[in-house]
């Protein structure tokens, strides 16, 4: 079967069941982070790799903003599980011709977000490569219990941190190459997309509190990342679309696009997660101490009702978009 039909998570699903199962390996492949133990005591680990023409594009980023985002992406997986995140290992493959100046700018803004998030950079590999290829390792400690994707029941609440759209809106924006007066809103929401902001401290008290039951940062896509709750959960879910967190600059420039962005756009690096209603009074106290925004949704429901986006009258809406797979068109 070619990868374009199989597609991304296919594929991963099909490594997944011929992966062998190894001491110590308490969650392995499928969720944000795999969870290990060993003699003293246990750790989260995940990978990303960043293509340029795939995943970025150095007409359109700084060197630094690349080496903040590359980092970024993978602290938002520790972020997930309710981690903390405390080494990182780099690989680069480097086009020969390439400026060292520029690979001195991406380590610069690699070291700056690691020494702001309290993360050692302890090696990695470098070599030739055709194009510029960057691949993250990073490690951290686990809360006592992280929060997989599997934990929602039906009757939860759904939340998501931050605001949505931002990222993949800005990105759309610029591949237009729009201008003049919008210039400064459009910076705005290229800065989401450029150098996001792994939500730590909103992971990591969700898990030490017990408060979220599933959880997932918000990268594909808000419904195809939730698609992966309620894969995992054995749920359903009703989101409504007038409760989802935009930001003054996404609803001044969306125009016709709505919430499309906000819905499947991706790269938002915000974490979705489900709670218990008896919860709420509590994780709305908690965003003042996350010092982040978190927005209550929609609600898991039973499984045969999938995911169902409702408009302001209670009418599903007609869906086409569902989030990026890498391999499908």
């Amino acid at each position: 079967m070619k990868l374009s039909r199989l597609g991304e998570f296919g594929l991963i699903e099909r490594i997944r069941r011929g992966a062998p199962s190894g001491r110590g390996v308490r969650i392995g492949i499928g969720d944000d982070a795999a969870w290990v133990s060993h003699a003293s005591g246990s750790s989260l680990i995940t990978a990303d790799l960043l293509i340029e023409g795939v995943h970025f594009d150095l007409k359109w980023t700084s060197p630094f903003a690349l080496g903040h985002k590359s980092l970024a992406v993978n602290l938002s997986d520790i972020a997930a599980m309710g981690g903390t995140p405390a080494y990182a290992v780099l690989s680069l493959g480097i086009p020969g011709n390439l400026n060292s100046k520029l690979i001195d700018e991406f380590y610069r803004g690699f070291n700056a977000l690691a020494k702001k998030c309290g993360v050692a950079l302890i090696g990695g590999d470098t070599n030739v490569a055709k194009s510029l290829i960057i691949s993250v390792c990073v490690i951290g400690h686990p809360p006592r219990r992280p929060v997989c994707r599997s934990g929602a029941k039906v009757g939860d609440d759904i939340y998501v941190t931050g605001s949505l759209g931002d990222s993949a809106l800005g990105l759309k924006l610029l591949r237009q190459k729009r201008s003049g007066a919008k210039r400064n809103s459009i910076a705005q929401l290229l800065a989401r997309h450029h150098q996001p902001a792994p939500r730590l401290a909103a992971g990591a008290l969700l898990a030490r509190r017990h408060l979220a039951t599933a959880m997932i940062d918000v990268s594909d896509g808000l419904l195809q990342d939730l698609g992966h709750i309620c894969g995992a959960s054995n749920t359903g879910a009703v989101i409504w679309n007038e409760q989802l967190p935009l930001s003054p600059v996404y609803r001044e420039l969306a125009g016709k696009d709505g919430t499309a962005y906000a819905l499947s756009g991706g790269e938002d690096y915000e974490l979705l997660f489900c709670a218990r209603p008896r919860h709420r009074a509590r994780i709305k106290k908690l965003q003042a101490l996350a010092q982040v925004k978190i927005t209550r949704i929609g609600n898991c429901v039973p499984a045969d009702r999938r995911i169902t986006v409702l408009d302001s009258g209670g009418k599903p809406l007609a869906l086409r978009i569902k989030g990026h797979d890498h391999f499908k068109k």
